[in-house]
C-alpha cells in the first residue's frame, strides 16, 4: 500500500555533490568534492560507500577530472542491492573506459565486467523503477548492447529481426513488475517508433512515432567509413549520401560534432538528413579529440590539441574530394557548438578548402571562453580544460579572422549559457573588420540548443540557400 508518508532518510553533508541509493530506500554511495580555493569547483570527487545495514561511510575511491577534462578513477553509477555491488566506469586494461563492479561488503573486490580494445564502454543499461542493471552498451561502427539478462537478450535479438528494417532496439522503461516494457526502435533511415511489449501475451503494440511528419519519406543511409589523416592515422566517421544518388561529384558537407568530448554515432540525425535529402553528401568525422576511443585518441582535448583535431576534420574534406564524392570546388563545412568552432578554425587552418562555412553557437575565442566562467564555480575546471600557451591565441578563430577566405554564416541564441552569444558577435565584428563576407543571425531568448521550430526552420533554409549560393559562385 502507498501511504505517501514522507521521512528524512539522509541529512545533507557539507561538500556532498552526489548520493546514490540502492533503489529500495537506502543511500549507499556518497560523493564529496575535494575542496578548492575560493568558490570554485576542484573537479575532484572522493566517493564513500556503506555496507548493507551499516550507517558508517567507508572510502571507495577518487575521480579526478584532470587538466584535459577526461576523468580518471572509478566513477560509480548504480547500486545492485541483490549482488551488493556498485557498477561504474574506469580505465580498462587497454586504456579505454570499461565497466567494473565493486563489492560493497567491505572486501573492496573489484571485478572487470566488460572492456574492449577498440572503443570505450560507455553505457550502463538499466530498466524499471529499481533501475535494475541488465546490460552494457558501447559504440563501434554502430551502437551495440550486451545484455546480462538472458530473457532481454533473447527478446532484443528477436525484435531486431522482426521489426521492419531490422532497427536497433532499446528498452526505455518498464512497469513495476517488468511485465510490460516500453521499447524504442529506430535506424539511420527511420527516426524511430515507441512500442509497448507485454511479456505475458507476447503482444507488441505500436504507441507513437518519434517524428511522425517524416513517415513515408525516403531518407538517406548512413554508412560507417574510415579515411586517412595526414599522418596516416585512420579516422572513423559516417558518410551519408543523398537517396538515389551514385555518390559521385556531389556538393558535400563536412560536419564535425560538438563537444569536443563527444562522438557521432550511426542512426537518425535530423541535421544530416536535411542536407542529404537536399542533395548534399555529408561526412561526420570522429576526429582525434572525440570521446569514445580512449585517452590516446582524446589527447589533450579538441582545444588544447586543436591542430590534430582540426587537421583530421580538414583531412575529411580532402578525402571527400580525392574519392570523387565531392565535386571539385563544391565543399562546405557546417558545425554546432564545438563543431561551429571547428568549422571556423578549419577556415583558419586551411583557407580555400571550404567554399562556405556555417557555424551555429560556436566558440570563437578561447580566452573569452575562459573569462566567461570567471564568476561560475566551474572556472578552475574550464581553465584547466582550455589550458595556457600559444594554442589559446592560434586556436581562436576570432583572433585569426583575417586568414579566413570562405564566406561565413553565423547563428546564435541570446540566452546561450553554454557558449555566450558574445562569441558570435565578436566573430562577426572581426570578420567585417577584416573585409570578409559574413552574415550573422541572432535568435532572441533562445539557448544553446535553439530548440524552436521557427528558429530551426530558419537555420536550415538559410544554411541551404547560403551554401548553394557560395558553391555555385
Amino acid at each position: 500500500m502507498n501511504s505517501l508518508v514522507r521521512r528524512i532518510v539522509e541529512v545533507p553533508k557539507s561538500g556532498s555533490v552526489e548520493y546514490i541509493t540502492d533503489g529500495i530506500g537506502h543511500v549507499r554511495i556518497l560523493g564529496t568534492e575535494v575542496s578548492a580555493s575560493g568558490p570554485y569547483s576542484s573537479g575532484t570527487i572522493d566517493y564513500s560507500y556503506r555496507k548493507a545495514g551499516d550507517r558508517t561511510w567507508y572510502p571507495l575511491g577518487r575521480v579526478d577530472q584532470g587538466d584535459a577534462g577526461l576523468g580518471k578513477g572509478f566513477n560509480p553509477l548504480t547500486v545492485d542491492p541483490v549482488q551488493d555491488v556498485v557498477y561504474g566506469f574506469d580505465a580498462g586494461p587497454s586504456g579505454r573506459q570499461a565497466l567494473y563492479r565493486i563489492k560493497l561488503d567491505g572486501s573492496g573486490k573489484k571485478e572487470l565486467v566488460l572492456g574492449r580494445d577498440d572503443v570505450d564502454v560507455d553505457e550502463l543499461i538499466v530498466i524499471g523503477r529499481q533501475r535494475r542493471v541488465v546490460g552494457v552498451g558501447y559504440a563501434t561502427d554502430k551502437r551495440r548492447a550486451e545484455y546480462f539478462d538472458p530473457a532481454l537478450k533473447t527478446l532484443a535479438a528477436a525484435l531486431g529481426k522482426a521489426l521492419p528494417g531490422k532497427p536497433q532496439v532499446d528498452f526505455v522503461s518498464a512497469s513495476e513488475d517488468e511485465s510490460k516494457l516500453l521499447l524504442f526502435a529506430g535506424s539511420d533511415v527511420d527516426p524511430g517508433q515507441y512500442y509497448l511489449f507485454d511479456k505475458g501475451t507476447h503482444k507488441l503494440e505500436s504507441l507513437l512515432p518519434a517524428r511522425g511528419q517524416l513517415e513515408g519519406m525516403k531518407l538517406a543511409e548512413m554508412k560507417p567509413v574510415t579515411f586517412p589523416a595526414s599522418d596516416g592515422t585512420m579516422i572513423p566517421g559516417y558518410l551519408t549520401i543523398p537517396p538515389g544518388s551514385d555518390g559521385r561529384n556531389l556538393p558535400a558537407i563536412v560536419m564535425p560534432h560538438g563537444g569536443p568530448s563527444s562522438r557521432d554515432e550511426w542512426g537518425f540525425d535530423w541535421l544530416v538528413q536535411f542536407f542529404a535529402v537536399r542533395g548534399f553528401a555529408v561526412l561526420q568525422p570522429n576526429y582525434r579529440g572525440s570521446s569514445g576511443y580512449g585517452a590516446d585518441w582524446y589527447q589533450k582535448n579538441g582545444f588544447q590539441s586543436w591542430r590534430t583535431a582540426i587537421g583530421d576534420i580538414d583531412d575529411a574534406g580532402k578525402w571527400l574530394v580525392s574519392q570523387g564524392v565531392a565535386a571539385p570546388g563544391k565543399l562546405a563545412i557546417v558545425g554546432w557548438s564545438y563543431g561551429g568552432y571547428a568549422a571556423l578554425q578549419s577556415g583558419v587552418a586551411e583557407p580555400g578548402l571550404y567554399k562556405a562555412i556555417v557555424a551555429i553557437a560556436p566558440v570563437t575565442d578561447l580566452e573569452r571562453l575562459r573569462r566567461d566562467h570567471v564568476d561560475y564555480t566551474d572556472y578552475k575546471i574550464v581553465d584547466r580544460f582550455i589550458g595556457h600557451g600559444e594554442h589559446v591565441a592560434s586556436g581562436s578563430p576570432a583572433q585569426n579572422a583575417a586568414t579566413i577566405s570562405a564566406p561565413v554564416l553565423l547563428f546564435h541564441g541570446s540566452w546561450d549559457i553554454n557558449v555566450n552569444v558574445g562569441h558570435s558577435r565578436l566573430m562577426a565584428d572581426k570578420l567585417r573588420d577584416a573585409g570578409k563576407t559574413v552574415e550573422y543571425i541572432e535568435f532572441p531568448d533562445l539557448d544553446h540548443q535553439l530548440d524552436d521550430a521557427a528558429a530551426r526552420t530558419k537555420i536550415l533554409s538559410m544554411s541551404d540557400a547560403f551554401i548553394r549560393k557560395m558553391l555555385n559562385r
